[in-house]
């Protein structure tokens, strides 16, 4: 590994079972970073440490927060507070919203809202696809609720983070932390703007200022006329680097979108040549469904754990890993040797 693409990693907080050299190679992202961003993340973690948090402290996930705050660490940290507020809050609990939640009424929400994730680009990024052309709010909400539809777009996230992402780093051979959005407007006129672009807002914001740095390209197909006006307000409040990485594309977008996204992954609809079995909104397929390259979540194990500790209460930490225990350089299996670990799994 050359000295350019090395991560430093702190054993207490880092176990990743997947690679964690990021394909992008620009300052701040994972093997691309400087000694005073490595000082940084140091800084950052033992501020939050110093104030009683003790997950989500690995590596990751602490140049994740300093990229999106441009490296200033006491905006890093109010980012990093503010999403722990959050997850307390939001749905009784975000660890306990992803390993409980049910949406048996999801096959009827995506008659009118077709949101999913499915394969992967050509950089190896999960590909995620919106149909807001459909949103018929008055229709949604007789079948669910606002509050609902958003639970379900939180534990997506929380999948996308492990484990999907995970799964199409370890298959990829290199760092994925980012996913491809495919946003189909098709049919969303601007009578129809107000109501979609509101739901779409809420949802931004949850994606903004608690998942930050998931990002990796976004499509606009489909504009309609007049979107590119509205578009223009939009992107003043946006930052300048998230600006750069949107495209929006009329009808004619096939080229440029097959230009990154593979054909045989792209569903039909899109001009792929993909048609899944039980119709690719409802497939779920990626890297993530694939056993050469996924595992159990985190979020799974850890609910796991706490079941086999409470059934079994002379079980220790020599019979079950406790979230942030040290993990033995070198005892994740794939990635380099001189790397102590890489790990998580695979989301849907």
């Amino acid at each position: 590994m050359s000295a350019e693409k090395e991560l430093k990693l702190d054993p207490k907080y880092d176990d990743y079972d997947f690679p964690y050299i990021s394909p992008t190679d620009l300052s701040g992202h994972p093997g691309h970073t400087t000694p005073e961003q490595d000082a940084q993340v140091v800084q950052l973690r033992e501020a939050l440490t110093k104030d009683g948090f003790t997950d989500r402290l690995d590596t990751l996930t602490m140049l994740r927060f300093l990229r999106a705050r441009k490296f200033n660490i006491d905006n890093a940290k109010a980012m990093f507070v503010d999403c722990e507020k959050w997850r307390k809050e939001f749905g009784g609990g975000v660890d306990q919203l992803v390993n409980n939640f049910e949406y048996p009424e999801k096959a009827q929400v995506f008659e009118y809202y077709p949101q999913y994730y499915h394969k992967t680009d050509k950089d190896g990024r999960p590909v995620y696809i919106e149909q807001l052309g459909k949103i018929d709010l008055n229709a949604l909400y007789k079948i669910t609720s606002a509050d609902r539809m958003l639970q379900n777009l939180v534990v997506e996230y929380e999948k996308l983070a492990d484990p999907r992402l995970p799964a199409c780093s370890r298959k990829a051979g290199k760092l994925m932390e980012t996913c491809c959005t495919i946003m189909d407007l098709k049919g969303v006129g601007i009578s129809k703007a107000s109501s979609v672009y509101g739901y779409v807002q809420q949802a931004s914001a949850i994606s903004q200022n608690y998942y930050p740095e998931r990002l990796g390209k976004l499509y606009i197909i489909n504009a309609p006329w007049g979107f590119s006006g509205i578009f223009s307000v939009i992107k003043r409040f946006l930052d300048p680097v998230t600006v750069s990485k949107i495209h929006v594309l009329g009808s004619g977008y096939e080229k440029e979108l097959l230009a990154q996204v593979p054909k045989e992954n792209l569903p039909k609809l899109f001009g792929g040549s993909c048609d899944c079995a039980g119709g690719c909104a409802f497939s779920d397929q990626g890297p993530w469904q694939e056993a050469e390259w996924s595992k159990t979540p985190k979020w799974a194990q850890k609910k796991d754990n706490s079941a086999a500790i409470q059934d079994n209460p002379t079980l220790t930490q020599a019979g079950a890993t406790t979230e942030g225990a040290a993990v033995p350089a070198g005892s994740a299996p794939g990635v380099e040797a001189e790397a102590a670990a890489a790990a998580a799994p695979a989301p849907q």
